[in-house]
This record gives structure tokens, sequence and C-alpha cells, in this order.
């Protein structure tokens, strides 16, 4: 691989012309189909296999029209102190607001609250429900603007109106933190390098690919049901990858460079050697994320198979378009230890008297493995401490903060009808089977009625023919709690009792019950989707390292950080530590998908570290050094630079903590501290640590297994005999721009 990766870097260097144009015609095409795609929709949500969903699809079935997935609203009204809702004005006002609700063209029903018997018992808080024909992110403005100012006239009239329900969604936005991210990771840049057009070049490319990445999602969005998670997801991760596999190729050609080798020469070997690494890094990322797929949940495959692609041509960019900009670059990008004029007048920097950071550290781990590992396990154990407590959930309008409308009418029906309320379940009973359709479902309606944790159940509602009905039942539990959960199981397990003897089926959906499922389903499929990931990438690095100890460090040292930082996002995110520093308004369940996600986004991105700064101390392993000595030389070339990549990764993560989005916002928390946890304390101190304990161990194979693995060369070593040998590259800098 390094001799084929080798010539592609003197091909894109010499032919940098054609390389460039394919990339800016890529990127050009890709704006002009995201530009003329139609508007995309709000992705579709289902879960293939659980009874949530399988009721959905009956609710289509049964009962035509009656737009399941349509965008709903509840306008809440609160009489003033001292006043009942009855009230004759708070009446009039109520029914004016009905009546003004009705004429929008989207609307198909709105209920009248005093029809509906939708008033609390104190008699001081009712709702009207909206029901539209499309969905929360199709709702046309006319709509939106029509409800606000319904509520508004209401709300001037002297009653407290609050709106909630999906109706009055707005699109997610990442605020000015993520500007701020690709910032920093531009002063890192520039501090490594120390020039300004080394620094631009991995900016450039990463937002090349990002561009062409989320460009291609947004044409295919409407055709593909894309939702607008996916396509910033792709974008966090493409833009941390990109970043990170371009420093990783122009930081070895300036070390190549450093040696004297020629600038195309140089260029090739950068590609041949960081590039090998760069391609199975991407692999590892590439692998974790489609493996999504394997949970079966649409939503989920999407998003991972999108931002796999955003992966995908972020190595694509990193092994042609970079070597490309070199050649355009010139003797602007200095050899390593120059700086340009601008940041050091071009002289070569003077020889530091001692080693640099990065040794000084491998020395030091070298000499106390042992007391490092046991400090490094400890810190990170105490950090997943809080993960024991983890709640999972989707997120409702009570996890909304206390300034939003949406999460003032959650609290204002919760104190008028109680908590589970804002949850109802929702029974369908499938009586086409059954001898008696009308005796089988009044039997669910007293069966379930006198299960504990129920507080109300409403008649059944039939389909034309009879032989379906929809039952509304009220827990007296917040939807997203524990016992509620419970009540859902309770009520399935009661109604395989009642389908067994009226041959009735009894299914329970609605939006509690499938955050219920989701959320089970995710966690039956967490074991199986590690092992998955886990054992491909295993093996993958078998190949990349030839050992076996090397990758069962590398995932063990992953599962120690992914739990760490599953553990501070349950301290943040639902405990409430240091929520107020990240705008974190309201506390909860953690998002059902959370762990799972994170399992495969941080494998992928921990290897990429692992695969850097490892690949490092392998090559001065097999070219003669001892095992000691070779983890010190990794370190020499490689700690500076893994720093920076981790440094930046984590700063382009950061930016997506001020989102809008409550999901966007953890999994950037998340991905960030986890980041941080597998850089700066598994793979800088851990990984050293071992590998001192282990010694030429740590380099095992069976010579079985390395008869039959294929020579993938990532160190470079069929590297030796190629190439136009040793020269000075400041003196053909004339020659190489009259090229240009």
């Amino acid at each position: 691989m390094a001799t084929f990766l080798y010539k592609l870097g003197r091909l894109a260097f010499r032919r940098r012309h054609f390389v460039a144009l394919i990339w800016v015609a890529l990127l050009t095409l890709a704006g002009v189909g995201a530009a003329n795609a139609p508007t995309a929709g709000a992705s579709s949500f289902s879960i293939p296999g659980t009874e949530a969903q399988k009721a959905f699809d009956l609710l289509e079935q049964r009962f035509p029209g009656m737009s399941a997935d349509g965008a709903t609203a509840r306008v809440v009204f609160k009489a003033p102190g001292g006043e009942k809702m009855a009230d004759k004005a708070n009446k009039a006002t109520v029914e004016k607001t009905v009546k003004a609700l009705e004429d929008g063209s989207e609307v198909t029903s709105v209920t009248d609250p005093f029809k509906a018997e939708a008033v609390s018992k104190n008699g001081s808080i009712a709702y009207a429900s909206v029901k539209y024909k499309v969905s929360g992110m199709e709702l046309k403005d006319s709509s939106k603007d029509a409800l606000e100012s319904a509520a508004q006239q209401a709300r001037d009239a002297g009653l407290t109106v609050e709106v909630g329900g999906d109706a009055l969604q707005a699109t997610p936005e990442t605020g000015s933190t993520e500007v701020i991210g690709i910032a920093i990771a531009a002063v890192v840049l520039v501090i490594t390098f120390g020039s300004l057009i080394a620094a631009g070049l991995p900016l450039l490319t990463a937002l090349i690919g990002v561009g062409i990445g989320v460009s291609t999602i947004t044409a295919l969005a409407s055709a593909l049901d894309l939702g607008t998670t996916t396509s910033t997801l792709a974008m966090m991760i493409g833009l941390a990858v990109g970043i990170d596999y371009a420093l990783f190729i122009v930081s070895r050609y300036r070390a190549e460079l450093a040696e004297g080798r020629e600038r195309e020469e140089a260029a090739g070997r950068a590609v041949g050697t960081a590039g090998s690494a760069v391609v199975f890094a991407g692999l590892t990322v590439v692998i974790a994320l489609v493996g999504l797929s394997v949970v079966n949940i649409p939503m989920l495959t999407k998003m991972g198979v999108a931002a796999a692609g955003t992966v995908a041509i972020a190595v694509l960019i990193a092994l042609t378009m970079i070597p490309a900009l070199l050649g355009y670059a010139g003797r602007k990008v200095q050899p390593a230890g120059r700086k340009s004029r601008l940041l050091g007048g071009g002289r070569a920097a003077k020889k530091a008297d001692r080693p640099n950071m990065g040794t000084r550290w491998a020395s030091f781990v070298v000499r106390r493995p042992l007391a490092v590992l046991l400090l490094g396990v400890v810190g990170l154990g105490a950090a997943a401490v809080p993960a024991a407590s983890l709640e999972l959930g989707l997120p409702d309008d009570g996890s909304q903060p206390a300034s939003t409308t949406q999460r003032r009418a959650y609290d204002l029906l919760s104190d008028g009808f109680g908590p589970g309320f804002n949850g109802p379940l929702m029974l369908v009973v499938d009586a086409k089977g059954s001898d008696d359709p009308k005796g089988a479902v009044t039997r669910v309606s007293d069966t379930v009625k006198d299960l504990k944790g129920v507080v109300s159940v409403t008649p059944a509602t039939y389909n034309k023919p009879g032989d379906t009905a929809m039952i509304t039942v009220i827990a007296d539990s917040k939807p997203s709690s524990v016992k509620t959960e419970n009540l859902v199981h309770t009520i399935r397990d009661a109604g395989d009792g009642i389908t067994a003897d009226t041959d009735a089926k009894v299914l329970v959906t609605g939006s509690t019950a499938m955050n219920i499922d989701f959320s089970q389903k995710l966690n039956d499929a967490l074991i199986p989707y590690l092992a998955l990931v886990v054992g491909l990438a295993f093996l993958l690095l078998i190949v990349v390292f030839r050992s076996v100890l090397v990758p069962l460090k590398a995932a063990l040292g992953f599962l120690l950080s992914v739990m760490a930082a599953l553990g501070a996002v349950v301290a943040v995110f639902q405990w409430g530590w240091l929520a107020n520093l990240i705008g974190v308004e309201q506390t909860g369940p953690i998002m059902s998908m959370m762990p799972i996600f994170m399992v495969g986004v941080v494998f992928g991105l921990a290897m990429d570290y692992e695969v850097f700064l490892v690949t490092r101390m392998r090559e001065a392993y097999v070219h003669g050094e001892t095992p000691g000595q070779a983890v010190v030389t990794g370190f020499k070339h490689g700690a500076r630079v893994v720093t920076a990549a981790a440094v930046i990764m984590i700063a382009v993560f950061s930016g997506f903590i001020g989102s809008s989005e409550s999901m966007i916002k953890m999994i950037g928390f998340g991905l960030a501290i986890a980041v941080f946890f597998d850089a700066f304390v598994v793979r800088m101190a851990l990984v050293p640590a071992v590998l001192a304990l282990l010694g030429r161990k740590a380099w095992w194979l069976p010579r079985w297994l390395d008869r039959a693995l294929p020579n993938v060369d990532v160190e470079g070593e069929g590297l030796r005999g190629l190439g136009a040998g040793a020269r000075n590259p400041d003196g053909d800098d004339d020659r190489e721009l009259a090229r240009v």
C-alpha cells in the first residue's frame, strides 16, 4: 500500500492542476445540486419490528386519512387568578380562539375544550388540540403565524396562553461557537507548523471535503428522507477528521523536507507513510459509522452512512489534494524546524539542547510505566462512575428550556391534568379476527382501568368497519419515568391474555410507547454492535501493526475512554454539574441513542490516534530500535502532531455545543470530552505505559498468522529503494515554481 500511495502522492504533486480541477468541479457540482434540490421535510421516524411501530402502521391502514404523522399543537389556556375558564368572558375568548384556529388551510381538526371536556377539575386550565395535514417541518409559515396570532389574541384578552406540540418546532441552530471552534483549530495549526500557508492547507481541504459531503446530503435529502441532524453530524465529523488527516500528511511532508528530500519526493513519501495511516484510520471510522445500520433504525442508519461518506471524502482529499496544494505552495511550506518569514524570519530554528516535550514525556512513562498506568486507569474509572446512574429517554417538551412556550405549556398541562397527560398511551385493538369485536374492546377498556398507575381511559373510537378501535390511556406518572415504562409493559402483558381469550390483538403505541421501544431496541443492539465494530477494527489493526496485543490494548483503552465520556455526559446533562457553563437549561434522561452512537463514533476517532502514534513506534521498532526506544521515538515524531490533532478535534466538536438542538449539543459535548480522555489519557499515557511493560511481547504475532496476513507496509519499508534520493529542496524551488 505504501508504494501505491507514494506513487499517487507524486502523481498528484506533478498533476496538481488536474487534481485541483477535479475537486473544484465536484464541489461545484454538489453545490449546484444542493441549490436546486427540493426542500426536504422532516425525516420520518420509524422503528421496524417494535410493537409501537406495528400499531402505528395498523392505524395508517385501518384509519385512512387521519394523518397520523401530521403536526399537532395544544393551545393551553389558564384563567387569571381567582377566575375560572367557564366564566363568560374567558369562555368567549376561548371559543373565539378556536374559530380562528379552524380557518387554516392545513388544519384538519380543532377541539373545543368545553365540548371535549378538556378543562381541569379546578376549572382554571383548559386546552384545545389542533391537528394538521402535514408534519411540523413541512408546515407552512402562514400556518405557524396563524397559530401564534390566535394565541396572542387570547393573551391580549387577559388569559395566559402557551402552545405545545411539534407545530412550532424550529430548525436547530448551531450558533457562533461553531465558527469559534474552527478559529481555534486555525490557531493550533499555525502554532504547530509555524506557517500560515502550511496551516491553511488542512483547513482549506477540510472545508472543501465538508462542502462536498454536506452539499451532496442536502441534494439527496428529499429523495432519501434525510433529516437536518444528518447534515449537522456529517459536518461535525467531516471537519474534525478532514483537518486531522491533512495535518498528519503535511507534518510528515515537512519532516521529509527536513531530511533533505526534494519536494516531489517528500510529497510522495508523506502520502506513502502518513497516508497509509490515514487510510486505515479512516477505515476504522467508516466501519464504526456504517456499522450503525445493524441497529435497524432507518434514521440512525442514514446518519451513519452519510457521515461515513463524508469521512471517505476527507481521506481521498488528504491523499490527493494535499500533495497537489503542496506543489502549488512550493518553498512557502518550510521543512520541520523552520518558520515562515512572517512568524520567524524564515531562519532555521535553533536546535534545543534538550529533547522536545514528547520525548521527555515518553522517557518518563517508560521509566515509570506501572505508576502512570494505575493513575490513568483510576482517573478514567472515577470519571466513569456517573455512567452507573445512566437513565435513557428521548427529549420531549418537558426537556425544553423553561423560556420556551412548549415547556410552559407542558408544565401547565401537568398542573391541570396530571404529569401523565403530556404522554398519553394509545391502545390499538385489532379485533378483526374476533367473533365479538366490541366485546373484546370493552374487555380491554375494563382491564386497563383496573391497572395500577392508570388515571383515566377514554371511550373507544372505532373505524368504519368496526373491527379496530383506538383507546387513550392516561398514566399518573410523567412520560419519561420508569413507572410509565413499567405500565406499558403491564398493559402489554395483560393484552397477551386478552388475545388468548378473544383473538383480538392489543397493541400499545403513541409517542411515549415509541420512545420506550426505541430505547429498548438500542439497548438490545449495543452488545452485538460493539462486538461487530470492535471485532472488525481489531482484525484491521492486526493487519496494520502485525501484532495481537497492540490491537487488544487499543480496544480496552477505547472502552475506558468511552465509559469515562458517558460518565461525564451523565454528570452534566442528567445530574446538572456545570450545566450552566455550556448552556444546558434543562437536565433529564440521556438520549437513548447516545451510548451506541458514542461507541461507534468515538471508537473510530480513537483508533485514529492509535494508528498515527503507534505506526511511528512500529516504524522505529522494525528499523532496529529496542521497544523502549521505539516508544520514545514514536513520541518524538508524533506527540506534537497528535496533540495538535486532538486539540483541533476537541475545538471542532465543542463548537457544536452552542446548538439550540439538545441532541446536537449533547453529541458535541460527548465527542469533545471523549477525544480529550482518549487522546490525552489513553493514547498519551496508557499506551506508552502498556507498551513499555510488554516490551518485545507487544509486537508478538504467531508465525502462521504472520504468513497468512497481507503485508500492507504502513511503515513505508518498501519505499527505501524508491525516489530521487536526498536533495536539498531549497535549491530546487525556482525550477518547481517555474513548472507551476
